[in-house]
């Protein structure tokens, strides 16, 4: 085994571990410890069992064990194993096992005793992805409670070894020096106009071109790495091009790390999976786009979404030292240099911005209903762990106050987000426990069947797929179905709380299901298992292109017309991109709307609802059948709540004013009220609305139904007695002439209280009438016996005085059969001819 830096501190790490059970270990990049400290605990005398070695990737857990297992001169699964998701090598002799840190939290959860197990080792910790905190909270308690001669250590190149070292009850800190090359850093910058896969191209180019060895380029993202890949054109049949991300096969990725042929050269376009655990042979040049694209939990959204943003320092600087590892390197930068200080520190835990569904629920089976009370380097926040919770009752997962339900043990068995596994689950009551398991693995692993948003299309094409990837990927989908199939060794694994055992097939069904166990329709339904999966998220559309949708939990959707699924009605979506409120549709399936009814029948509600409408002053009451923010169906409601009703109105006047009430009678008190000092504004009305309106409402869907004789004798009642005799005194309704006729006088004209009469109503009348304490004058408006204006005056004295002989002269012009006296203060009132007053006797 060729010589490390690590070797000299190893017998420092090994002394600490046989005194303590607990070490932190900070090395840098290239001082080994990935592959060399397992190997080195392997003989010490307390480890009598396995060795787990975390790793945060497939790549690197197996690129880990095959390292080792070569070094050792031996194959892989020997001594030296590695299990992942879709690809597992190990034996009974394995002593030394590479996993990934969810492999690692389903397994301490399915025996947290460890058993035959002496250490755990956390690698590239200060990535702080949730699994590796979550796997090191659980096996520091299990180590508390159950393990105290379990030893556990804490490994990472750039690891604030304090922090872990208080967390692990001091822990020694074992500090390495590094491998050092030089390095040199080349800022080329970026304008803003040039995507960023024209830049990396260009920089590549002068890379190849002015440099020596392999050629290491760090990209966001898979399409980011495709473009690149065209955008440099052709290469020198010298020149290899690798591409190494996470949706690659493992040969090919094996490929990416090995070094390269005979007189070749490599050149690896790589996303983030390459910035640590791995050492890429040959490589002595890094291109550095900047960039990094990670998953930020939409809490308010209840969806992930993968967002492009700068890099952490962090990142840069285990990126520059990939081209280091071997030899003196250089890294291209397509920042300016000054910029660097203004990148974050470091990527911010996953804790802080996960989904917790799955802790959640994994916590509540190890026993703690409350993830926050394990050990944590930062407690998951609190507004996550409620969203988190509600999220699982509503899959049946936990009770209300935190416990499994055995839907939940059954659900947390399954090494998939709590989502997929109660998919599974359920769909095995269904019978259709094949097509899920196929549908979760078309979820898992992107790339499947292709990247269409149609999962038909996508599972229709994987099924004849044939290469190693559609293989492992069917594989896996088998392994889960005989997981999920009711079997005698269930009961196997149980969890710390002693009931980790799967539901049998007698367990009562969650919501929803039981009903549809013996009549679901024939045929393949890969809509279905995807709504059981995200009931939150199933749609349906709202416009007739299909681009617009509306999901039950009550985000839009947007879709590109042009896709087949835009002619659906409904989609089960899977996976979304975007704003929370107009969010991208990725992936979905459509499912039909007698599915949607059968599969989620317990969650459809009959809803009745009165809208006031302020336009016409009415109210509608509809009947409504709604999933969640989707509506299923509408109509009148013959059968409303008169009460509801009546409250609609009464909320209507309160929001939208008075002014739709029919006024007429009512207005007129308002205004006798107005000038007699009495308030019956509309601020006072409103105030007051529940104590004069509520009675009138009874029986009525609109205002302009109300009474108007009702409506003045509930403002009387309002006011009271005292108060309407008040205004009678002050403000009388009418004013009656000379004549004996009756005139409403109105208190609500722009010139005062008002009077139109006719002029010979007021004949031998010689003081002006008037009204209220401060005997205001009432404005007469003086009409002609055909009602037409002639005069409008508040001195009658002096109209008589003054003009009323030229308005005589005219009026007896016009009007010969009526009186038109000279001294009409003297005159007697008369409403009627002169003819008609002398055949009276007048």
């Amino acid at each position: 085994m060729p010589e490390l830096p690590i070797h000299a501190v190893l017998p420092d790490l090994l002394a600490a571990l046989r005194e303590r059970s607990s070490a932190v270990v900070v090395a840098p990049p290239g001082a080994g410890k990935t592959t060399a400290i397992a190997p080195a605990l392997i003989d010490e005398s307390w480890c009598t069992g396995e060795i787990l070695l975390l790793s945060p990737r497939r790549i690197a857990a197996r690129a880990a064990a095959e390292r080792m297992a070569q070094l050792a001169g031996e194959p892989v699964g020997k001594t030296f194993g590695y299990a992942t998701r879709m690809d597992v090598k190990r034996s009974a002799a394995t002593r030394v096992t590479v996993l990934t840190e969810g492999i690692f939290v389903n397994r301490i959860q399915a025996d947290p005793e460890l058993a035959g197990v002496s250490a755990v080792l956390f690698d590239e910790v200060h990535e702080r992805s949730l699994d590796s905190d979550f796997g090191l909270a659980l096996a520091l308690d299990a180590q508390t409670a159950l393990r105290p001669d379990l030893r556990l250590v804490a490994m990472s190149a750039t690891l604030d070894g304090a922090r872990y070292a208080a967390l692990m009850d001091g822990a020694p800190v074992i500090e390495s020096q590094g491998r050092s090359h030089p390095l040199e850093l080349r800022y080329l910058g970026r304008a803003a106009e040039i995507r960023i896969e024209d830049a990396v191209a260009q920089a590549i180019r002068r890379a190849l071109r002015d440099e020596d060895g392999g050629v290491l380029a760090f990209l966001p993202g898979v399409a980011e790495i495709e473009r690149t890949a065209e955008r440099i054109g052709p290469l020198a049949d010298s020149i290899v091009l690798h591409k190494l991300h996470g949706q690659i096969d493992p040969a090919a990725q094996r490929l990416a790390i090995a070094p390269a042929g005979p007189c070749q050269r490599k050149l690896v376009l790589a996303t983030s999976i390459a910035e640590t655990s791995l050492t890429l042979d040959g490589v002595r040049v890094v291109v550095d786009s900047g960039l990094a694209r990670r998953p930020r939990y939409d809490r308010s959204a209840g969806m992930t979404r993968l967002v492009t943003e700068r890099a952490s320092q962090a990142a840069v600087t285990q990126r520059a030292g990939r081209a280091a590892r071997q030899t003196a390197g250089v890294a291209y930068r397509l920042w300016e240099e000054a910029a660097t200080a203004g990148l974050p520190r470091f990527d911010p835990p996953e804790i802080l911005e996960a989904d917790l569904s799955p802790l959640l629920l994994a916590s509540a089976i190890w026993g703690v209903a409350d993830s926050r009370m394990l050990r944590w380097l930062d407690p998951p926040p609190e507004a996550a762990i409620a969203e988190a919770r509600a999220r699982l009752t509503e899959l049946g997962a936990l009770e209300g106050e935190g416990r499994p339900t055995d839907h939940g043990r059954r659900v947390a068995e399954l090494p998939m987000p709590p989502r997929i596994a109660h998919m599974l689950a359920e769909a095995e009551r269904l019978g259709m426990l094949d097509l899920a398991a196929e549908a979760a693995v078309l979820l898992a692993e992107r790339g499947l069947g292709g990247n269409d948003a149609d999962l038909d299309l996508r599972l229709q094409r994987w099924r004849t797929e044939r290469g190693k990837r559609a293989e492992a990927g069917r594989g896996l989908a088998r392994r889960w179905v005989n997981f999920v199939q009711p079997s005698p060794h269930r009961g196997e694994g149980r969890s710390r709380s002693g009931q980790g055992e799967g539901a049998s097939p007698q367990d009562s069904p969650s919501p929803g299901v039981a009903s549809l166990r013996h009549s679901l329709p024939g045929g393949e339904r890969v809509g279905m298992c995807i709504a059981l999966a995200y009931p939150d998220r199933l749609s349906k559309r709202r416009s007739a292109d299909g681009a617009d949708w509306i999901s039950a939990g009550g985000r839009g959707f947007r879709l590109d017309p042009a896709s087949p699924l835009a002619r659906a009605e409904w989609l089960a979506v899977a996976e979304v991109q975007g704003a929370a409120a107009g969010a991208r549709i990725l992936s979905a399936a459509p499912i039909e709307a007698e599915d949607v009814e059968a599969l989620f029948a317990d969650r459809i509600k009959t809803v009745r609802r009165v809208r006031f409408d302020p336009k016409t002053g009415a109210v509608a009451a509809v009947r409504e059948r709604r999933l969640g923010a989707i509506r299923l169906s509408s109509g009148p409601d013959a059968a409303a709540d008169p009460e509801e009703i009546a409250a609609a109105l009464l909320e209507g006047m309160r929001e939208h004013g008075l002014a739709l009430l029919p006024w007429s009678a009512a207005a007129t008190l308002r205004t006798r009220a107005a000038f007699a000092g009495i308030d019956l504004s509309d601020e006072t009305l409103r105030a007051r609305l529940d104590e004069w309106l509520p009675p009138l409402l009874t029986g009525k869907r609109r205002l302009d139904a109300l009474d108007p004789g009702a409506l003045t004798q509930a403002l009387e009642m309002l006011i009271g007695w005292d108060a309407k005799r008040q205004i009678d005194a002050v403000a009388p309704s009418h004013f009656t002439s000379p004549a004996g006729s009756t005139h409403p006088i109105d208190y609500g004209a722009e010139a005062g209280p008002t009077v139109e009469l006719r002029v010979q109503a007021l004949f031998g009348l010689a003081e002006h009438p008037t009204v209220g304490r401060d005997r205001v004058p009432l404005v007469l408006s003086l009409t002609s016996p055909a009602g037409r204006p002639i005069q409008t005056t508040r001195d009658l004295p002096g109209f008589w005085r003054g003009s009323w002989s030229a308005v005589a002269k005219e009026m007896r012009g016009r009007y010969p059969k009526h009186p038109w006296p000279d001294d009409p203060a003297a005159a007697a009132p008369t409403l009627r001819t002169k003819a008609a007053d002398a055949r009276a006797g007048r």
